[in-house]
């Protein structure tokens, strides 16, 4: 801190210095234009010097010497400026205000001086991308207000204050999108961040077209604001961006000057704190005391205009119809009326006039659920009744109940739980226009005041109440709303739907842009709360003073809400009959029962069945659940148990997948944004178990801006299902303290089935996504389903896990997703993941190890038994322990075969002997017979060795042949031989002898 001493002494160096150059230049003496006063920091004792400060320096001389300024503390009140010549607060003149110790942005033509629009650079992102992609966003002033950028970039609003005590910001806003991420944070002068908590830091969600105000104390010396935004939409278009207006700040001392009246408004007298906006049909300039009259028969102007402008002709443009309300009569007729405020002419050349208004018609019916009594009214029928519309209202039969709701299909007047309006961020010019008009058997959007106004139609639900009949266990859906629709556009025009549940949130669920044929939507309500929700429509967002598009409409035709608390009742259901609670005609079915048509009572669905929400009564609403999938108790969902068993041949393998635990988790990426912005798809995968092991995805992007208190009460802002998916967003990748889990989406709610095969019920495998195994064991593929539609994915969202043995990973696994698609889909809408694990192999039996024999020792022998290689199984059977048991040696075997090759070599001798005496006795005889027979001179001639006729065939045996006999004939004749012969006979057969025997 500079002592006061030495804040004189540098005065006077300074002084001299200027008196010096004044004599030797010839510089002019300053006059009080030259130059400004302002105030030296405070010393320790609380004072300070008033100094004067050429507003060129050394362009004059002679400047005034400094004096003793006012204690520290000194500040003037609100229409008051600090006058420094005197030192006194003097009031502001008329035509200009002052806030005294504060100072307020309220104008936003340009960028008022002080601020900067910075887009920062993102960290861990693409070379490159920050330097092409992000310059270009930034806030931008749009009159009345700052817009933010649309993109993911994160653009940083700054503005640096210096307060001399303690003060406040504060300022308004909209923040209606939650793909766009908006904080207000505050820094001292050393880049440290203040200490603030999350509902001060991270700023709430407003309703569309609301603007909500923010306060933070801030803390005196030097303060840095900080405005923040970032898109997480991963490349797509933030919708509706965040907008600032109105920054009031709180502490500064003084102010040293007034700030005028801007153009379009004025303050009529001296002292004040505000400037008011010129009233319709008058105009001010910069600095004005009061406002000018235009010329009303040629000239208008809105309020808080700076100028007056000519009145054109009318045109059809500044005209719309209108359905008037029935009558007593129950007639209607279509009118027309001037767009408010009308600012044409019509009694110049080229006008149009105001269309007669049509013939009366009779009224269309009521809305099914009302009646009228011969009246100009619609009511809606009392509890217990019902009525098509057409009707008077009917009691229930006995053993049914009113099937409660809206169904909205004729248009005469507006339902009570509808309201209609228009908004438009820039103006106020068509805030009490009606948004939407009814025309009898449809609504469409009305005229508004220009071209970019937001058309807006709301409807109010308290709450869901389901049937008796049906449990909340019998399904996730609690209602559902189904709404008929059209556009027909020439421009860029757009239509939303949104929703916002328990008022803490809109969010845009769906939105059609240009023309769009007749089509019905239907969203699904998966929580009991209250909800609104709305239709927007935007014939542009380019801002423009003529209205070219008015002819671009937008028409719903039809809006259904089932099972609205307060709705009335078009129709009866069957319920179960018996003892009946106060609260309603019907005892609601136990979980997991239907009702059976004929006796109206209650039936429990089969085993391996669960119930289908709002069926048909009858055995129909039970569906059988998939290939290896059971029910749970309540019936409400099917699951499986971890357990699988697949059949080929006679081998029967059987799974157990419990080890892979509850819930699998992948985080794959990173991927980068258009803009260069870094983020990861976490997965969260259930493959086991019912409702108490699903997968959670929590998005704490809009958790962020609530309470403590507000979350314990509504619980967290999460998605509970069997397979999910968020984005992720690391926290060194956009500069926030905290990784930012966003856009939580449900891909499976229901499970399909498992099986090993590639298709089950419409939903196919890719096998070449995947790399191939050669392993003998099946992938089994688990099939998921979502039953919520998207406009990309009409027949919902689809997954596949597909489970693989593999014995190097560990028992819980390792989750891939296809290299070709490193999001998980490759066409948005069918997701396919590969879980291989350890865990997923086959349970262990007797089939998967071998025995292996040991060598015999001292008679004794080991079996050990192992796994076969590779081992494809996991738990089930143990190995066998080893055993032994008794061997017989080799000696024993050895001496055994000795023996019996011995006895075998001489049995051969003997026979080898025997046959050889047996041949040479043979040859003997034959050699006898020979002699014999040439003693009558010549060798007798054979006529046949064959049995001649009347020959005893049984002689045949002691016959010899003269041929060769072979050595089975040999055999064969001595194990025939007579016991006691001693003599062999021969028989030689001759055409001139007889038979000759030896003896």
């Amino acid at each position: 801190m500079q002592t006061s001493a030495w804040l004189v002494g540098r005065c006077a160096l300074i002084l001299c210095a200027l008196q010096l150059m004044d004599g030797t230049k010839g510089q002019k003496q300053c006059t009080e234009t030259d130059y400004y006063f302002e105030y030296t920091e405070c010393d320790s004792t609380g004072s300070r010097w008033r100094v004067a400060i050429p507003q060129i320096p050394g362009a004059c001389t002679g400047l005034p010497a400094p004096v003793q300024g006012t204690e520290c503390t000194f500040s003037c009140k609100a229409g008051e400026f600090l006058e420094m010549s005197a030192q006194e607060c003097t009031q502001c003149a008329a035509g200009s205000y002052s806030l005294g110790s504060g100072i307020r942005f309220d104008q936003w033509d340009y960028m008022p001086i002080g601020f900067s629009s910075l887009a920062t650079s993102l960290e861990n992102s693409l070379p490159g991308y920050n330097s092409l992609t992000c310059n270009s966003s930034s806030w931008v002033p749009q009159g009345n207000y700052l817009e933010s950028n649309r993109d993911e970039c994160t653009v940083s609003l700054i503005y640096a204050v210096h307060l001399k005590k303690q003060g406040s910001v504060s300022f308004e806003y909209q923040y209606p999108d939650s793909n766009l991420l908006f904080e207000f944070f505050i820094q001292n002068d050393q880049c440290q961040e203040m200490d603030q908590s999350d509902d001060k830091k991270w700023l709430k969600l407003t309703k569309h077209g609301e603007w909500a105000t923010h306060t933070v104390n801030l803390k005196s010396g030097t303060n840095i604001l900080y405005w923040r935004t970032g898109g997480v939409t991963m490349g797509k278009k933030v919708v509706n961006p965040a907008l600032l207006k109105n920054i009031h700040i709180e502490g500064v001392a003084y102010t040293s000057e007034c700030f005028p009246c801007k153009p379009g408004s004025f303050s009529r007298v001296p002292g004040s704190s505000s400037c008011e906006p010129c009233p319709r049909d008058t105009y001010s300039g910069h600095g004005a005391s009061s406002c000018t009259p235009c010329n009303t028969s040629t000239q208008y102007a809105a309020e808080g205009s700076s100028s007056c402008k000519d009145r054109p002709p009318c045109s059809m443009k500044d005209y719309f119809q209108i359905h008037t309300a029935c009558d007593q009569e129950r007639k209607t007729q279509v009118i027309y009326k001037w767009v408010e405020p009308k600012i044409c002419l019509e009694n110049v050349t080229g006008a149009v006039t105001l269309p007669p208004s049509g013939e009366r018609e009779p009224c269309p019916p009521c809305n099914p659920g009302f009646y009228n009594n011969d009246t100009a009214t619609c009511s809606p029928c009392p509890p217990g009744t019902f009525s098509d519309g057409m009707k008077p209202c009917q009691q229930c039969p006995a053993g049914s109940e009113p099937t409660l709701g809206y169904e909205y299909k004729w248009w005469n007047v507006l339902p009570s739980n509808m309201k209609t309006s228009c908004f438009n961020v820039g103006n106020s010019k068509c805030d009490s226009m009606n948004g939407w008009e009814v025309a009898g058997n449809h609504i469409q959007t009305g005229a508004g005041s220009s071209d970019n106004d937001y058309l807006i139609l709301n409807l109010h639900v308290p709450g869901f109440k389901l049937p008796t009949s049906v449990s909340s266990h019998s399904g996730e859906e609690f209602g559902r709303i189904t709404f008929e629709f059209e556009t027909s556009c020439t421009a860029d025009c757009e239509l939303y739907f949104m929703m916002d549940v328990n008022r803490k949130s809109t969010k845009i669920v769906e939105s059609w842009e240009k023309n769009k044929t007749r089509q019905t939507y239907t969203h699904i309500m998966t929580k009991n709360a209250s909800v609104s929700y709305t239709w927007a429509f935007q014939r542009t967002n380019q801002a423009s003073d003529v209205r070219q598009y008015v002819k671009d409409v937008a028409r719903i035709y039809s809006i259904t809400v089932s099972n609205a608390v307060d709705g009335a009742s078009s129709g009866c259901r069957v319920c179960a009959l018996g003892a009946q609670p106060s609260s309603s005609a019907c005892v609601p079915c136990p979980p997991g029962h239907y009702i059976d048509a004929s006796t109206s009572q209650c039936t429990e669905c089969p085993p391996n069945t669960y119930l289908m929400p709002h069926a048909a009564p009858g055995p129909d609403a039970c569906k059988s659940c998939g290939p290896s999938s059971k029910s749970d108790k309540e019936h409400s969902l099917c699951y499986s148990d971890c357990h699988f068993t697949y059949t080929e041949g006679n081998a029967t393998l059987t799974f157990d997948f419990s080890s892979l635990g509850p819930v699998g988790s992948l985080m794959n990426g990173p991927s980068f944004t258009s803009k260069g912005t870094k983020y990861f798809h976490h997965f969260n995968i259930s493959i086991c178990g019912g409702k108490g092991q699903l997968a959670v995805c929590t998005d704490n992007v809009t958790d962020l801006s609530i309470t403590d208190s507000q979350r314990e009460k509504e619980g967290p802002n999460a998605i509970t299902t069997f397979i999910c998916q968020s984005t992720i967003i690391p926290a060194s990748g956009r500069g926030f303290h905290t990784a930012l889990s966003s856009q939580s989406i449900n891909l499976a709610d229901t499970f399909v089935g498992a099986t090993v095969d590639d298709n089950l019920e419409g939903i196919s495998v890719t096998p070449d996504l995947f790399p191939k195994t050669s392993k003998k064991v099946p992938d089994v593929n688990f099939y998921y389903r979502s039953l919520e539609t998207t406009s990309s994915c009409e027949l919902g969202r689809s997954v596949v896990v597909r489970l693989r043995c593999n014995p190097d990973k560990s028992t819980t696994g390792e989750l891939s997703v296809p290299s070709q698609c490193p999001a998980g889909t490759c066409d948005g809408c069918t997701f396919q993941f590969l879980w291989e694990s350890s865990g997923a192999c086959p349970t262990c039996t007797e089939r998967d190890y071998h025995q292996i024999e040991g060598v015999c020792k001292g008679g004794n022998q080991d079996l050990l038994y192992v796994w076969n290689e590779p081992k494809l199984c996991m738990g089930g059977v143990t190995l066998p322990a080893k055993k032994t048991q008794a061997c017989e040696g080799i000696e024993f075997w050895i001496q055994l075969g000795a023996g019996l090759g011995a006895f075998t070599a001489v049995l051969l001798v003997f026979l080898t002997c025997y046959f050889w005496k047996k041949n040479k006795r043979l040859e003997y005889k034959y050699s006898r017979l020979v002699m014999s027979a040439n003693k009558e001179c010549e060798m007798p001639v054979a006529d046949s060795c064959a049995v001649m006729e009347g020959e005893n065939e049984a002689d045949m045996e002691d016959e010899v042949v003269y041929t060769k006999p072979s050595l089975f004939g040999k055999l064969k004749a001595i194990a025939s031989k007579r016991n006691g012969d001693n003599y062999e006979n021969v028989q030689l057969n001759s055409a001139h002898s007889k038979t000759l025997v030896w003896s």
